[in-house]
């Protein structure tokens, strides 16, 4: 069932933690027995989890070619407008490194989840394909993904750009207009279908699950919240807690996700079957093949 399914109000199977635990080892044991609890989870993740694949953020500093730019100079329409093989260029770059990345262990572990719940939902502000590869379905892309391009007019589909189509960007088949990335840019809104899906899932969860990310950037750092309000145990998993909420509903477990999240799973469903069986969906090749698509998305930078 899908998250646009559920209720938006209807009773809470995990209930909020009684106190606030003191230790890592505390949290870890409360949000995995809210886990386990919980008939629908809502996850978000940010950058961090890409991070542990290898997959630089937007806070860190550029390399080679690009070390003379900042993402804001890349990452913007005027920017593509004034010099769109530049920009071309630099996200071809990006698209090289992340098809040479592999899913790391919090992307496996978010897949066992998926498979011990009987619903769950994975928002993403990441704009790889490492949840997909990981084996992860449905995923709510609210960045859109660098490895898609969409016409710069408007025009409706996506391509898959080829290694060759490195150096300028391609024109569309339809009207001629030269393809962009179908990533949300600086300065550009965030597709209004996306973000209104996780947020029926953060209001209908009983456990949203917050992994690697600041919760900083709105509009998707108010998810977790918003949750909270609606009675969902929230769980933050993040190597720091610096600007992280705290309140009676809200578990912090600090550190990477990769090592945590593994860890936190296997805590919650040690025992318990799986509800159904994920399979690994192939990787995306560089075919120039168009799909549809409904509304345009976008790459409002991810954390």
């Amino acid at each position: 069932m899908a998250a646009s399914d559920l209720p938006l109000e209807r009773r809470r199977v995990a209930s909020p933690p009684p106190t606030d635990p003191q230790t890592r080892a505390e949290a870890l044991s409360v949000a995995a027995r809210a886990l386990r609890a919980a008939e629908h989870v809502c996850v978000l993740s940010g950058a961090g989890v890409s991070a542990e694949s290898g997959i630089p953020t937007f806070r860190d500093a550029q390399t080679g070619l690009w070390a003379q730019y900042s993402p804001q100079e890349l990452a913007t329409p005027d920017a593509f407008a004034s010099h769109p093989g530049r920009v071309w260029q630099w996200y071809a770059s990006r698209r090289a490194l992340v098809r040479s990345a592999h899913p790391n262990p919090a992307h496996q572990a978010l897949v066992t989840l998926a498979s011990r719940v009987a619903h769950c939902t994975l928002v993403t502000q990441n704009v790889d394909d490492l949840h997909e590869r990981a084996g992860s379905r449905d995923v709510i892309s609210l960045h859109g993904s660098l490895m898609r391009a969409r016409c710069s007019a408007g025009c409706p589909g996506t391509m898959l750009p080829t290694d060759a189509e490195i150096v300028e960007p391609p024109r569309c088949r339809t009207c001629g207009a030269l393809m962009r990335p179908d990533v949300v840019w600086f300065g550009e809104p965030m597709p209004m279908a996306e973000f209104e899906a996780a947020r029926h899932a953060a209001v209908a969860c009983d456990v949203f699950l917050s992994v690697g990310t600041s919760n900083l950037v709105e509009p998707a750092a108010s998810l977790p919240w918003i949750s909270a309000t609606h009675g969902a145990t929230v769980i933050v998993v993040n190597p720091s807690m610096d600007g992280q909420r705290r309140g009676p509903s809200i578990l912090p477990i600090e550190g990477p996700a990769g090592v945590m999240l593994p860890r936190l799973i296997a805590e919650a469903f040690a025992g318990r079957r799986a509800r159904r069986q994920e399979t690994a969906a192939p990787p995306l090749h560089g075919s120039a093949a168009f799909t549809s698509a409904s509304e345009p998305k976008s790459d409002q930078p991810s954390e």
